[in-house]
């Protein structure tokens, strides 16, 4: 009952931001004045409602503002009270399941329940989740010392041709990587010519997944996926079905990448001190593919988005509200073509370009240069890293479903009633 109640208060909520949205920018010229700095202008109406005539229109515009932040934080207190639910009852589940492949495979690590922060799940979506598993046994890491060409194959065959190298987000890794890696690592389970590879890694740990199923109980509440690449579950809780990808995870906190380029010269947000500290956090490795591991920063960005306003602004509420409107109107569903970590990424760009306590002082228009950095990117196709800029998270993305997302971006940005329910 009480996810029924956060579901119809979730929707009733909704309806209310869409209202306050319009009034705030069709009774107003807010959107009419330019953005210099951006390079763009504002959409919205010049001409003001005869009602409004011989207001004060920034006061209208304050009162206005103040109501749809207030609507907006209610919506963004409910959607955390419902993921907040869901996230509780996937974290049993997932200690339960991962204790007992800990107990299986001494490779992997339990994930622990907490009750705080859990830094091993990623809301993705709404209904969608990332749960990294650590691994254990691996210490010591550096990087490799030589390239060297790479001719095996998952079935054990030598293959006539090198297989490709990493590319953007893309490394190896080989055992010699590490000062420390016991005789688990080099078995043939997981190890060929020396490289740990990512796909016989997923291999093991899919039949532990299985096999912790029917040990803990649980397949009543979870599903196995198919699908040959990932390792996907579905979590029946009292809030919906919850789709799982559990990943295991390579984490090297005494290093940072040297992919990773990061920051560019003469940037003044981050701060030199965040900088420093988020380096200190090092990265992970990510077994989601075949042969290369995938770099993962969960944990530097995890701080950046807890430091967003030391200095006051409201960033944080310009990205729930991004995040709201994404997931109630312009791309919602079950494997949204773009996720909160695609929104996260357009964050910390625009964060970057508007540097200033000044440039997150107005919601509205920090909001709108969230809308229309996420509408380039989208529009373009192309969304860099915020650490390893030459990968492009968009690469792979369906383009029928980008191309329909920057119409309606395009729609919202031209009339903001187009597009609201």
């Amino acid at each position: 009952m009480a996810a029924e109640h956060l579901e119809t208060a979730l929707r009733a909520s909704a309806s209310q931001v869409g209202n306050l949205l319009l009034e705030l920018f069709s009774n107003t010229d807010l959107l009419a004045k330019p953005d210099i700095k951006d390079g763009c202008s504002q959409f919205g109406n010049k001409n003001l409602n005869e009602e409004l005539r011989g207001i004060d229109q920034e006061a209208v515009k304050s009162r206005m503002e103040g109501d749809l932040e207030n609507c907006l934080l209610n919506k963004v207190d409910l959607r955390r009270q419902w993921i907040s639910q869901m996230v509780e009852e996937v974290q049993k589940v997932v200690h339960h399941l991962t204790t007992e492949i800990s107990y299986q495979d001494f490779r992997f690590q339990a994930i622990p329940y907490c009750d705080t922060y859990n830094e091993n799940i990623k809301v993705l979506a709404p209904t969608q989740f990332l749960i990294t598993v650590p691994m254990r046994g691996l210490a010591g890491y550096r990087e490799a010392r030589q390239q060297r060409w790479r001719f095996y194959s998952l079935k054990g065959t030598r293959l006539p041709r090198p297989l490709q190298d990493p590319e953007g987000l893309q490394q190896w890794l080989g055992v010699e990587q590490f000062l420390k890696s016991p005789g688990q690592w080099h078995e043939a389970d997981v190890n060929i010519e020396g490289d740990i590879v990512p796909a016989k890694v997923l291999q093991v740990f899919r039949k532990l997944v299985e096999n912790a199923i029917e040990t803990c109980h649980l397949s009543d509440r979870v599903r196995m996926l198919m699908d040959h690449l990932v390792v996907r579950v579905v979590v029946e809780t009292s809030a919906g079905q919850v789709e799982l990808q559990l990943t295991p995870s390579v984490d090297i906190p005494t290093a940072w990448s040297k992919k990773a380029q990061w920051p560019s010269c003469l940037k003044r947000w981050p701060s030199p001190e965040t900088v420093q500290c988020i380096k200190s956090f090092g990265f992970s490795l990510l077994a989601c593919s075949s042969y290369h591991w995938q770099l993962s920063f969960l944990r530097a960005e995890q701080v950046l988005l807890e430091q967003l306003d030391e200095d006051g602004g409201c960033r944080r509420k310009c990205f729930q509200a991004l995040r709201q409107m994404k997931e109630d109107v312009w791309c919602p569903g079950t494997r949204p073509v773009i996720t909160s970590y695609h929104l996260q990424t357009v964050l910390f760009w625009t964060c970057e370009k508007y540097p200033y306590p000044k440039d997150w002082q107005v919601f509205s228009r920090g909001f709108l240069r969230l809308v229309r950095k996420l509408h380039k990117c989208v529009s373009q196709r192309f969304l860099k890293h915020y650490f390893v800029r030459k990968s492009n998270l968009l690469q792979y993305a369906s383009s029928c479903e980008l191309d329909a997302l920057a119409q309606t971006l395009a729609f919202f940005l031209k009339d903001p009633q187009i597009s609201l329910p």
